[in-house]
């Protein structure tokens, strides 16, 4: 059931990030949520396959560090592709 606590922090965490990262008008409002959840709960499965138990404090390291590292770096790849694609877009279609 631990498991659930990575996937609240996570979801948690991408929220945050969401709020502080610029470009939110160019991705939906739970892209980052969702990314933080799958990202500590994936790392927490992960770990606990590999043996580690839940009271291990390695498995919340990772599983509290993931999201922190994977959120962001994908907003920012995901905000930079979208700029560059409506500013192609726009130059097709002949508007702004």
């Amino acid at each position: 059931m631990q498991v659930v606590l990575a996937l609240i922090i996570g979801a948690a965490i991408g929220l945050a990030a969401e709020f502080v990262m610029p470009g939110r008008d160019a991705r939906g409002s739970a892209l980052a949520p969702l990314l933080g959840a799958a990202a500590g709960g994936l790392s927490w499965t992960a770990l606990t396959w590999a043996g580690l138990a839940f009271d291990h404090p390695a498995i919340w390291a990772v599983s509290l560090l993931a999201p922190v590292v994977v959120v962001p770096a994908v907003l920012f790849a995901l905000t930079r592709s979208r700029a560059r694609t409506d500013a192609a877009e726009r130059r097709r279609l002949r508007i702004g």
